[in-house]
Protein backbone atom coordinates (compact mmCIF):
# COMPACT_ATOMS: atom_id res chain seq x y z
CA UNK A 1 0.00 0.00 0.00
CA UNK A 2 1.08 3.38 -1.08
CA UNK A 3 1.99 5.83 1.78
CA UNK A 4 2.34 10.06 0.94
CA UNK A 5 3.69 11.53 4.20
CA UNK A 6 5.06 15.22 4.03
CA UNK A 7 7.17 17.52 6.28
CA UNK A 8 4.34 20.08 6.88
CA UNK A 9 3.34 22.25 9.76
CA UNK A 10 0.06 20.83 10.94
CA UNK A 11 0.03 17.75 8.03
CA UNK A 12 -2.15 19.94 5.98
CA UNK A 13 -1.43 20.42 2.48
CA UNK A 14 -2.96 23.78 0.61
CA UNK A 15 -5.28 23.12 -2.47
CA UNK A 16 -7.13 24.83 -5.48
CA UNK A 17 -11.15 24.48 -4.70
CA UNK A 18 -10.78 23.45 -8.49
CA UNK A 19 -7.90 21.08 -8.40
CA UNK A 20 -9.73 19.58 -5.58
CA UNK A 21 -12.51 18.80 -7.04
CA UNK A 22 -11.44 17.65 -9.82
CA UNK A 23 -9.37 15.22 -7.86
CA UNK A 24 -11.50 14.09 -5.51
CA UNK A 25 -13.93 13.21 -8.49
CA UNK A 26 -11.15 11.35 -10.38
CA UNK A 27 -10.59 9.41 -7.18
CA UNK A 28 -13.82 8.37 -6.80
CA UNK A 29 -14.11 7.00 -10.32
CA UNK A 30 -10.77 5.06 -9.60
CA UNK A 31 -12.31 3.69 -6.30
CA UNK A 32 -13.31 0.20 -8.01
CA UNK A 33 -10.58 -0.25 -10.16
CA UNK A 34 -7.80 0.93 -8.15
CA UNK A 35 -8.94 1.16 -4.94
CA UNK A 36 -5.40 1.58 -3.17
CA UNK A 37 -4.58 4.61 -5.61
CA UNK A 38 -8.03 6.29 -5.48
CA UNK A 39 -7.91 5.91 -1.27
CA UNK A 40 -4.77 7.32 -1.13
CA UNK A 41 -5.38 10.30 -3.20
CA UNK A 42 -8.68 11.36 -0.80
CA UNK A 43 -6.48 10.67 1.56
CA UNK A 44 -4.85 13.48 0.63
CA UNK A 45 -7.73 15.56 -0.59
CA UNK A 46 -9.55 15.03 2.75
CA UNK A 47 -6.41 16.43 5.16
CA UNK A 48 -6.09 19.41 1.96
CA UNK A 49 -6.91 23.01 3.27
CA UNK A 50 -8.99 24.64 -0.07
CA UNK A 51 -8.18 28.05 -1.21
CA UNK A 52 -9.24 30.25 -4.14
CA UNK A 53 -7.85 29.64 -6.88
CA UNK A 54 -6.29 32.92 -7.24
CA UNK A 55 -5.09 33.16 -3.91
CA UNK A 56 -2.84 29.94 -4.53
CA UNK A 57 0.62 30.85 -3.24
CA UNK A 58 3.09 30.72 -6.06
CA UNK A 59 5.19 28.42 -4.49
CA UNK A 60 2.60 25.19 -4.13
CA UNK A 61 2.76 22.72 -6.34
CA UNK A 62 -0.72 22.02 -7.83
CA UNK A 63 -1.85 20.37 -11.17
CA UNK A 64 0.63 21.43 -14.09
CA UNK A 65 3.24 22.84 -11.79
CA UNK A 66 6.60 22.13 -13.26
CA UNK A 67 8.93 21.10 -10.04
CA UNK A 68 12.62 21.07 -9.52
CA UNK A 69 13.17 18.73 -6.81
CA UNK A 70 16.07 17.51 -4.83
CA UNK A 71 16.80 13.29 -4.13
CA UNK A 72 18.26 11.93 -1.35
CA UNK A 73 21.59 11.57 -3.89
CA UNK A 74 21.48 15.51 -4.30
CA UNK A 75 20.63 15.55 -7.76
CA UNK A 76 18.21 17.82 -8.77
CA UNK A 77 15.10 16.70 -11.17
CA UNK A 78 12.59 18.85 -13.21
CA UNK A 79 9.03 16.96 -13.30
CA UNK A 80 5.72 18.06 -14.62
CA UNK A 81 2.34 17.30 -12.66
CA UNK A 82 0.17 16.15 -14.34
CA UNK A 83 -3.63 14.15 -14.63
CA UNK A 84 -3.23 10.58 -15.63
CA UNK A 85 -3.84 11.17 -19.53
CA UNK A 86 -1.16 13.75 -20.03
CA UNK A 87 1.39 11.28 -18.23
CA UNK A 88 4.17 10.96 -20.32
CA UNK A 89 7.64 9.86 -18.33
CA UNK A 90 9.84 10.23 -21.18
CA UNK A 91 9.24 14.18 -20.67
CA UNK A 92 9.07 13.90 -16.88
CA UNK A 93 5.46 14.63 -17.16
CA UNK A 94 4.34 12.25 -14.16
CA UNK A 95 0.93 11.55 -13.32
CA UNK A 96 -0.80 12.79 -10.02
CA UNK A 97 -1.45 9.44 -9.56
CA UNK A 98 1.55 8.17 -8.99
CA UNK A 99 3.04 7.20 -5.02
CA UNK A 100 5.24 10.36 -5.86
CA UNK A 101 2.42 12.28 -8.16
CA UNK A 102 0.20 12.22 -5.15
CA UNK A 103 2.63 13.20 -2.37
CA UNK A 104 3.86 16.39 -4.24
CA UNK A 105 0.33 17.59 -4.62
CA UNK A 106 -0.23 20.54 -2.02
CA UNK A 107 3.37 20.68 -1.00
CA UNK A 108 5.68 24.11 -1.10
CA UNK A 109 8.82 24.94 -1.70
CA UNK A 110 11.44 23.83 0.90
CA UNK A 111 9.29 21.15 2.16
CA UNK A 112 10.61 17.56 1.79
CA UNK A 113 8.19 15.00 0.35
CA UNK A 114 8.34 11.47 1.70
CA UNK A 115 6.33 8.28 -0.11
CA UNK A 116 6.24 4.40 0.05
CA UNK A 117 6.80 3.69 -4.00
CA UNK A 118 4.97 0.69 -5.37
CA UNK A 119 7.75 -1.71 -4.69
CA UNK A 120 7.74 -0.80 -0.92
CA UNK A 121 11.03 1.31 -0.99
CA UNK A 122 10.94 4.87 1.51
CA UNK A 123 11.80 7.20 -0.96
CA UNK A 124 11.41 11.46 -0.32
CA UNK A 125 12.80 14.64 -2.19
CA UNK A 126 12.62 18.16 -1.32
CA UNK A 127 10.89 20.88 -3.18
CA UNK A 128 13.89 23.07 -4.50
CA UNK A 129 11.37 25.38 -6.76
CA UNK A 130 7.96 25.29 -8.48
CA UNK A 131 6.84 27.53 -11.63
CA UNK A 132 3.04 27.20 -11.89
CA UNK A 133 3.04 29.04 -15.04
CA UNK A 134 1.13 31.75 -14.34
CA UNK A 135 3.43 33.17 -11.70
CA UNK A 136 6.89 31.98 -13.28
CA UNK A 137 9.05 29.77 -10.96
CA UNK A 138 9.37 30.56 -7.39
CA UNK A 139 12.58 29.38 -5.50
CA UNK A 140 14.35 28.96 -2.10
Amino acid sequence: MQHATESRPSGQILISEIDHDRLTCLARALLDRTPEVAEELLSEMDRAVITDTAAMPADVVRMGSTVAVRGEGGDIQCITLVYPGEADIAENRISVLTPMGTALIGAAIGQVVCWSSRDGRELSVTIEAVDTSTSGPQRL
